[in-house]
């Protein structure tokens, strides 16, 4: 939850007035639990939803994630009817299947750094290729997986991407990726 780009994505967020909550997966951080290979960090994603539906009911929520929490956080989102959007940020397109998303019609943004070798161009853009409308993508050149030294172009991305979607109140999830 405290990496730069999960950072920058909710900075993004709050700047659009979006309820926002960051959270790490079980065992990272100062999280209890151990890694469960997406099956329970889905449960946590879940449980991140319904804690924010709760905070605030019947507001349409953003499902966000970056790398591993991309994978979780979208198949989470896309299968949820509270999840009006899903934002993938450094999806590793190159390690694990996204073929959950793709009949999926919500909105969906996908940031991505050129450079990223979690999620490779030719990988990333066959994904994107097959998704269903509504869809877009943002390529930050010259990024990597991290978006280092290009972090205010990733949140510039998020709030650009974002803000069209507001026609009403929407409440944004994050989740971040899991370090091994």
């Amino acid at each position: 939850m405290h990496t730069k780009a999960v950072f920058r994505a909710a900075k993004a967020a709050l700047s659009l007035g979006l309820p926002t909550l960051r959270f790490n997966f079980r065992g990272v951080g100062k999280s209890e639990g151990v890694f469960a290979q997406g099956i329970g960090e889905r449960d946590d994603a879940r449980a991140a939803l319904d804690f924010l539906s709760g905070r605030f009911p019947g507001l349409p929520l953003v499902m966000m994630g970056f790398s591993f929490g991309s994978w979780v956080g979208l198949s989470v989102g896309a299968a949820d009817p509270r999840v009006a959007a899903l934002v993938g940020l450094g999806v590793p397109a190159g390690s694990y299947d996204f073929g959950f998303l793709l009949p999926v019609t919500k909105p969906k943004l996908i940031v991505q750094g050129s450079e990223d070798i979690h999620g490779p161009r030719d990988r990333v853009i066959r994904l994107f290729d097959a998704l269903a409308e509504p869809k877009q993508i943002h390529w930050v050149e010259g990024a990597d997986h991290f978006f280092t030294g290009r972090l205010d172009e990733e949140q510039r991305a998020v709030h650009d991407l974002l803000e069209p979607l507001l026609h009403g109140p929407i409440v944004s999830a994050e989740v971040n990726s899991v370090s091994r």
